[in-house]
Formats: C-alpha cells, sequence, structure tokens
C-alpha cells in the first residue's frame, strides 16, 4: 500500500497517537492471529467484543501499525511513553470500521485502477470469478465472499500497486447497504445480475430488493455503465436512470447465437456490439453461459477485446463450494453447490442436475433462509420444480427442509452423508445445496470418506 503514514492518518480521519518505522503497510487486516510484520490492524467493533482489544497483539506478532477506538489509547500508548517509540504506528479514530472504508477508497483512488462493481441476488460471485478471468491486465478481485462492508474494503487494500481493473462483488442484505459499497468502489461500470426472492425476510418484497440493488446504478460516473439482463423484472423501473446500458441475454446487446455442451466444455457463439466471437468455455452449466453473457458485457463496456476475452476463457474457475464437481467414482458425480441458496438458484441448479444426463439424479436440499413469512411456500415450489424435471431422489436436510415435501427427511448433514452412502448406485448424479446456516458443506466431506 503505497502511501505515507501521515497519507494514511489522513484518509483514516486519525489522530497519530505513536509513530512507527518507516514504509508502508503490505494489507490491512482485523484478524490479529493473522496478522504480522507490515500489516495494519484495525480494531473493529463486535457485537460482544472491540477488537481494539487485541490490537497489542497483532503489534507483537510484527503489525506495521493499528487503528483503535479512543478507548485503547492509554493502553496502546501509556502515560509517559512515547509518541516516537517507533514500535508501530497508532492510529485512534471515532470508528475504525469507517475510517477502514475510507482508507480503501482514498487507495482505490491512488491505485488509478478501472473498476468493475458486480452484484446480483444469484450469480453474482460467479459473474466475478469469470470476469476475472477473462478481462485482461492486471485484475485483482474479491476472495471467497470478502463482500460486505468489511470485506470490500480489505479486498481493495491487499490490491498490489500495479492493480489495472478491480472486479469487486458488492453484497446486500438491506437497504443502502450497496450504496455504501459503491461509494467505497466508486465503480465505473456495475453489473447487476438478476432480482429474485433473497433477503426478502429482511426487506420484505422483490420490488424492494429491486431498489436496494439498483442504488449502484445512482452512483455510476456520468460516462459510466450499467449491466443488466434483457428480462430485468422488478428491476427495470431503475434501469432509466443509468448513464449508459448493455443488456445480456436472449434479444440483448450481447447474446447468444449458439451453443453446444460436450465434455463439460459450452461452446458459444456470443454477439456483442463489438463483434461475433466463439468461446470455450469450461462448464456444462446452462446458468453460467448466462453468467458469461454478464461478464462479457461488462469486459465490452471496459473496452476488451471479444477475442482477447475469448483467448482466457480456459482459465476460469469459481470459488468454493459453488458447483464444484467431484468425482466420487463408479461414474458418480456429487455437485457440491453448497456455498448459498435461494429459490432462483435453487431451479438453476436442478435444471442443471437433471440435465447431467445420469442413470439416476439425487438432490439433497437444504434450507433457504432470509425468505420471511413466505419460506414454506417458497421451499414447496422448489419441491415440486425438483419432481416436474425428473429428480429421482430427493433428501431434505433439516426441519425447514420438510417442505420440499421429500422422499427422506434427515436431522443432519452427518446423517444425510450416511444415508447417500447406504444409496449410492453406480452412475448417480447428486446435487448438494443449501443456506451456509444448513452446513451441507459437511455432506460433501464425509461423503468423500463414507464411500
Amino acid at each position: 500500500m503505497n502511501l505515507s503514514a501521515e497519507e494514511i492518518a489522513a484518509a483514516l480521519g486519525a489522530e497519530i497517537a505513536a509513530r512507527g518505522g518507516e514504509g508502508s503497510p503490505r494489507r490491512a487486516t482485523i484478524d490479529s492471529a493473522a496478522s504480522g510484520a507490515g500489516d495494519l490492524f484495525f480494531g473493529l467493533r463486535g457485537e460482544s467484543r472491540d477488537g481494539g482489544e487485541f490490537a497489542a497483539a497483532a503489534i507483537e506478532a510484527g503489525a506495521w501499525g493499528a487503528v483503535v477506538g479512543p478507548a485503547f489509547r492509554s493502553s496502546l500508548v501509556p502515560d509517559g511513553g512515547t509518541k516516537d517509540d517507533r514500535r508501530a504506528w497508532i492510529f485512534v479514530v471515532e470508528d475504525p470500521l469507517a475510517a477502514m472504508q475510507s482508507l480503501a477508497r482514498a487507495w482505490r483512488r491512488a491505485l488509478g485502477a478501472r473498476v468493475l462493481g458486480v452484484t446480483g441476488s444469484v450469480g453474482k460471485t460467479s459473474v466475478k470469478d469469470i470476469a476475472r478471468a477473462l478481462l485482461p491486465g492486471r485484475v485483482h478481485a474479491n476472495s471467497e465472499n470478502l463482500n460486505t462492508e468489511i470485506g470490500l474494503p480489505l479486498t481493495i487494500l491487499e490490491a498490489p500497486e500495479d492493480t489495472e481493473l478491480l472486479v469487486l462483488e458488492m453484497a446486500m442484505r438491506g437497504a443502502g447497504q450497496i450504496a455504501e459499497l459503491a461509494e467505497i468502489a466508486e465503480p465505473e461500470v456495475a453489473v447487476i445480475t438478476n432480482v429474485g426472492p433473497v433477503h426478502l425476510e429482511l426487506l420484505g418484497s422483490v420490488e424492494a430488493i429491486a431498489a436496494a440493488k439498483a442504488e449502484v446504478v445512482d452512483l455510476l460516473p456520468a460516462d459510466g455503465v450499467a449491466i443488466a439482463p434483457t428480462e430485468a423484472g422488478e428491476l427495470e423501473p431503475h434501469l432509466g436512470r443509468a448513464p449508459g446500458l448493455l443488456r445480456f441475454g436472449p434479444g440483448g446487446d450481447v447474446e447468444t447465437v449458439r451453443s453446444h455442451v460436450e465434455e463439460g466444455v459450452t461452446e458459444a457463439l456470443i454477439r456483442t456490439p463489438a463483434g461475433d466471437q466463439l468461446f470455450h468455455f469450461p462448464f456444462a452449466e446452462a446458468h453460467n453461459l448466462t453468467n458469461a453473457l454478464a461478464a462479457v458485457a461488462a469486459g465490452v463496456a471496459l473496452g476488451a477485446e471479444p477475442a482477447e476475452m475469448a483467448d482466457r476463457a480456459a482459465s476460469i474457475g469459481f470459488s468454493r463450494f459453488r458447483g464444484e464437481r467431484l468425482d466420487l467414482g463408479r461414474g458418480i458425480v456429487l455437485v457440491n453447490d453448497c456455498y448459498n441458496a435461494n429459490p432462483v438458484s435453487m431451479r438453476a441448479a436442478l435444471d442443471h442436475l437433471a440435465g447431467l444426463g445420469a442413470a439416476r439424479t439425487v438432490a439433497v436440499l437444504g434450507e433457504m433462509a432470509e425468505l420471511g413469512p413466505g419460506a414454506p411456500a417458497h421451499h414447496h415450489e422448489v419441491g415440486e420444480h425438483a419432481r416436474a424435471h425428473g429428480i429421482d431422489l430427493l433428501i431434505g436436510v433439516g426441519e425447514p427442509a420438510r417442505d420440499y415435501a421429500p422422499d427422506e427427511l434427515v436431522s443432519d448433514p452427518g446423517e444425510a452423508a450416511e444415508l447417500l452412502a447406504a444409496r449410492l448406485q453406480p452412475g448417480d448424479a447428486i446435487l448438494v445445496k443449501g443456506s451456509r446456516s444448513a452446513g451441507l458443506e459437511g455432506v460433501a466431506e464425509s461423503l468423500r470418506e463414507l464411500v
């Protein structure tokens, strides 16, 4: 992070309570146990503990500096101590999280990198992963799920100084959060993958979710571009505010002319405003082809050549627990898609399972969280979708999964793995999917040991 301590203090809005050594920090961290030489530790306030309590441990581990609230000044710079003891820089601020966000914005501007923001109810992580691979130059993107008001600034603050493009996934749970993240990231191109019944428990309606997602549109610069699906649903009324707009999907600015899947590779001829281009994507899922269209549209908005993006397509890799394909032997394939779940992503995953052409299809489904009072109906609809698409065996995990009307209902992931191990047949294809609160990652881990 090529900023001087004084520049960092100014960006933080901090008082320098103690001066440290020369140079600049290598990254920001909020975990004292993971802090080491060169780190700038932020003592964030939690629900039960204040991270400032752990600043001393971070400094002992070699941290370059620490950012803490006023309550920790005396413990880190005790009476009689010298402001110039050179152990570590101590920055005192009223709100360490707000200070970290301000520093992230300052570093984003210092980088001079272009910024692509990605949000949406479903597929935003996959679009981020695809865009990170397709777009040329030195690209830095979120790791795993570092996409919140904490994770996004941490992502920016670990970007190397030669970064040319930031691809930043932006998560949302309530109104105002996308605007908060966009004010930090300042994207010039923003993808909204779709809008669906996700976080209904907090926002109440799909219309409210669309309005919250569309906050990013209002924060684009005058020459910015929004990327949205051709069938935008409840998002449509908000798109007229975008300074520029590219659509992806059938009939859109970026669309699939033809596609063919063979041996896990999707060959697709994609039409773009910059010309038609043949791509070979290392995935077979139809919903990931849609995600790829969104990423290609973002690349076009950023000036990337379609041919250059096509050359990079083979390097696409997805984050853990998002459609991981595991070979369990005897022709048995497990699709581990247990990072998150909602009605839209559940139906897409079940469609993919049904299309695998397996001798038998098995769906192991956990709860879809945060759906509010309509949760039982949403679970029932997903169960009906599974049966309508010929899923042979539906196993529900946990009491909320009873509403899928499953063939078998088990209490926890361990019991699900044991049931699967006893029932598996050669040639089976298995989908494991649920919200993180369901803990279904344990199914795949246990099943590998049992089979």
